[in-house]
C-alpha cells in the first residue's frame, strides 16, 4: 500500500539553513510583509521547531534490543509539533510557506487536511479490499478492519515524517472516528505535525455526532503539538480585496485576466489544486483552489445536480469564491437559475467574498421565467455583495 503522493517533497536538508524567522524578517525588511507582532511570535515558534528538527531523526518505532534492555541510550523523543490557529487572513498560510520552504527535512509533505483525509479513506479501503482477497485465497480467516490503520500510518511515515497540514478542520464523522487511532500510530512512529486552522483544537468537530468518541484525539493533539493563536488585528486577505471590482461583465479576455490577477493576489501566487469536499456523504468537486479561495465556472456549479448541502459545504469551507462565465439565463434554464439562487443564498449568508464574471449585469441575468420574481432577491444580494461593508464582514464558517 505504498503510494507516493504527488505532493510529497524530497529536498536537500541544507536548502535554507537560517530558517523561517530569518526569511520572515528579510521579507518584512524589503516591505513585502508589514510589521506584525503576532506573526513574528508565530515565526519565532516555527524557528524553534526548525532548530529542533535539524538534529532529529525518527526511529519509526524501531528500537533495538540493546535500548529495550537499557544497555544503550534510547532515541530522543520527537519534537513538539505546532498548531497555529486564528481568523481568516492573519497570515497562517504565509507562515506555513516560510516554514515549509526552509524545513531541514528531506522527507516532508504539505497537504490540505481535507484532501489528506480523502486519501486516507481511499487507501484504507484499498488495503481492506486487498486483505479480504488475500484471506479468501489463503482461506486463513485473516482479520481486516483496524489492522490496516497501523499499516497505513507506517506507509505515510515512510513517505514523509514531517506532515504540514493546511486548514486543519474536522466536520465528517468518518474522519472523526479514525483520527485518534491514525494519529496515535503516526506519533508513535515519530512523525512531527505542523498545522494551520481557523479553529482552536477544542472547537474541532464541535457539535458533531458522537463527539465524545472524538475527544481523546483532541487530548492527544494537545499533548503532541504546541498551540499558537495568531490573533493579529489585520485581515490581510480582506485588505488585498479592498478597492477591487468583484462583479465583471461582459465576458472577454480582459475579464479573464482580471480574475486570474485577483486569484493570484488573494492566494499570494500559491499553486492551485484540484480537490473535493464531502457533503452529506458525497464528494463535491473543487476544480481550482488555494488558500481558502475556490474558482468555479457557472456550469460546474449550476448545470450539474448540486443542492443546498453542496453549496453550504463550499460556503463554509472557502472564504472567497470566484464564479466565471455566468450567462444570461432563459426559461429553458430555470433549473440552473434555481441552483444559482440557492448558491448565492449560501454564499451571502456565510459572508463569502464572491467574485463574478457574467454576460450581463445582475438585473439582466434572469428576468423572464418561472423563478424570475424570486430571482429579484438574488439580484439584490449580488448588488449588496459588491458593497464595502459586505466585503469588510467576517466569513462565517
Amino acid at each position: 500500500m505504498r503510494v507516493v503522493p504527488a505532493s510529497l517533497v524530497v529536498c536537500p536538508r541544507s536548502a535554507m539553513p537560517n530558517g523561517p524567522l530569518a526569511l520572515y524578517r528579510s521579507r518584512r525588511g524589503t516591505g513585502t510583509l508589514k510589521a506584525d507582532a503576532a506573526q513574528e511570535y508565530a515565526a519565532e515558534r516555527l524557528q524553534s521547531l526548525f532548530q529542533a528538527l535539524r538534529e532529529y531523526r525518527p526511529t519509526m518505532g524501531r528500537v533495538g534490543w540493546r535500548a529495550r534492555f537499557g544497555l544503550t541510550r534510547r532515541p530522543d523523543p520527537a519534537p513538539q509539533g505546532l498548531y497555529i490557529y486564528g481568523d481568516v487572513g492573519r497570515g497562517k498560510s504565509m507562515l506555513m510557506d516560510l516554514f515549509y520552504e526552509t524545513a531541514p527535512v528531506e522527507h516532508r509533505r504539505r497537504v490540505h487536511f481535507h484532501a489528506f483525509m480523502i486519501e486516507v479513506h481511499e487507501r484504507l479501503h484499498q488495503h481492506r479490499q486487498a486483505a479480504k482477497e488475500a484471506a479468501k485465497e489463503a482461506d486463513s480467516g485473516k482479520k481486516t478492519g483496524d489492522e490496516s490503520i497501523p499499516d497505513l500510518a507506517r506507509a505515510i511515515a515512510d513517505e514523509a515524517w514531517l506532515l504540514c497540514f493546511d486548514e486543519f478542520h474536522v466536520t465528517d464523522i468518518a474522519d472523526a472516528m479514525i483520527l485518534g487511532r491514525l494519529f496515535t500510530a503516526l506519533f508513535d512512529l515519530g512523525v512531527v505535525v505542523v498545522a494551520t486552522s481557523n479553529w482552536p483544537p477544542d472547537d474541532l468537530y464541535k457539535d458533531g455526532l458522537q463527539r465524545d468518541l472524538f475527544l481523546p484525539f483532541i487530548r492527544l493533539l494537545k499533548e503532541r503539538v504546541d498551540i499558537v493563536e495568531l490573533s493579529g488585528p489585520t485581515d490581510y486577505r480582506r485588505d488585498r480585496l479592498k478597492g477591487s471590482q468583484v462583479y465583471y461583465y461582459p465576458h472577454g479576455p480582459a475579464t479573464e485576466r482580471a480574475l486570474r490577477d485577483l486569484f493570484d493576489t488573494l492566494t499570494e501566487g500559491s499553486p492551485s489544486t484540484h480537490c473535493s469536499l464531502t457533503a452529506q456523504g458525497r464528494k463535491v468537486d473543487i476544480p481550482k483552489a488555494a488558500r481558502g479561495v475556490a474558482w468555479f465556472s457557472f456550469h460546474e456549479l449550476c448545470a450539474r445536480p448540486l443542492g443546498a448541502g453542496d453549496y453550504l459545504a463550499i460556503a463554509t469551507h472557502f472564504h472567497t469564491v470566484i464564479i466565471d462565465r455566468v450567462p444570461k439565463l432563459t426559461e429553458a434554464q430555470r433549473n440552473e437559475a434555481k441552483r444559482f439562487m440557492t448558491l448565492i443564498d449560501s454564499l451571502y449568508e456565510h459572508k463569502v467574498k464572491t467574485i463574478i464574471s457574467a454576460q450581463c449585469p445582475p438585473d439582466a441575468i434572469y428576468n423572464e421565467g418561472l423563478h424570475a420574481f424570486e430571482f429579484q432577491r438574488t439580484v439584490s444580494r449580488l448588488m449588496e455583495m459588491q458593497a464595502e461593508d459586505y466585503l469588510e464582514a467576517e466569513h462565517l464558517t
